[in-house]
């Protein structure tokens, strides 16, 4: 049986709901720039099928009917409105309008006192990062992750597992000694390309999508005086997660293998 040595957390969706923040930040870099395009929830969360901020802004100009002014290059202006977002969306942040979904402070303080090496794994910019751990967290809280992969790290965004391989590299870990938690399809997809169990806190852009592959699916980590709902797997009779559960999850899908690999949880 492998031995859990880390967990390592996607940002967007996973460990803040900052989903709509983003989509808030989108549009006002739209208007600053004189844009008439307004990002709509059901039209963002169609395009968050697209991982990466600029990749998201060029498949809207490609397939949305959307057009740069005449005269101003599309490259320039995706990477102008981009750099503007993150500004707007640290400037939101800021505000302090955003906490840390149910659980997910809990379990990282434990993880620590447990000895558990932490980690970020995200296709999102540094930028954007930084700031959340700052205004959920508090100063410093990004020293609690040994690692943390961004877009600059993995410029291929998830699906593809190059962000998780880039961080078990950095970890020197096996991917059985590891766990992942994610919100997404695409999150599942790029830690199972990479072999690693992954856990599932199903968010507000990304329920009902599909999660095969993952041994657990939650609404959230869930806190003792407010209950997960579980959506798929096994919860062994507990009402929230803690780092215990994590253990018992990480062994059901590393545990059965004769070649020590993971094993797929339930769909």
């Amino acid at each position: 049986m492998s031995r859990l040595e880390a967990l390592l957390f996607d940002v967007d969706g996973t460990l803040a709901e900052t989903e709509e923040v983003h989509r808030l930040a989108f549009n006002r870099a739209f208007g600053d720039a004189g844009l008439d395009w307004t990002w709509t929830p059901p039209l963002y969360r169609r395009l968050l099928g697209v991982a990466g901020g600029r990749e998201r802004i060029g498949h809207f100009i490609d397939t949305c009917g959307a057009a740069p002014p005449q005269g101003v290059d599309a490259q320039a202006l995706i990477a102008s409105l981009h750099r503007d977002k993150t500004r707007h969306y640290a400037r939101l942040l800021a505000t302090g309008g955003i906490a840390l979904r149910p659980g997910v402070e809990r379990v990282l303080r434990e993880a620590r006192s447990e000895g558990l090496r932490l980690a970020i794994v995200t296709t999102t910019s540094a930028g954007n990062v930084l700031p959340l751990l700052d205004a959920t967290v508090g100063p410093g809280a990004a020293d609690w992750f040994e690692v943390i992969c961004t877009a600059n790290e993995a410029p291929r965004k998830k699906p593809a597992a190059d962000a998780y391989l880039w961080t078990l590299e950095r970890l020197a870990l096996r991917a059985r000694d590891c766990l992942a938690i994610e919100d997404t399809a695409n999150g599942v997809a790029a830690a199972r390309g990479a072999d690693l169990p992954v856990v599932v806190t199903e968010s507000a852009y990304s329920a009902g999508e599909n999660f095969a592959g993952a041994v657990a699916v939650l609404s959230d980590l869930g806190e003792p005086e407010r209950p997960f709902r579980v959506l798929s797997g096994d919860a062994h009779g507990r009402h929230y997660a803690d780092v215990g559960l994590l253990r018992l999850w990480h062994a059901e899908a590393t545990d059965s293998t004769v070649d020590g690999g993971v094993h797929p949880g339930p769909a």
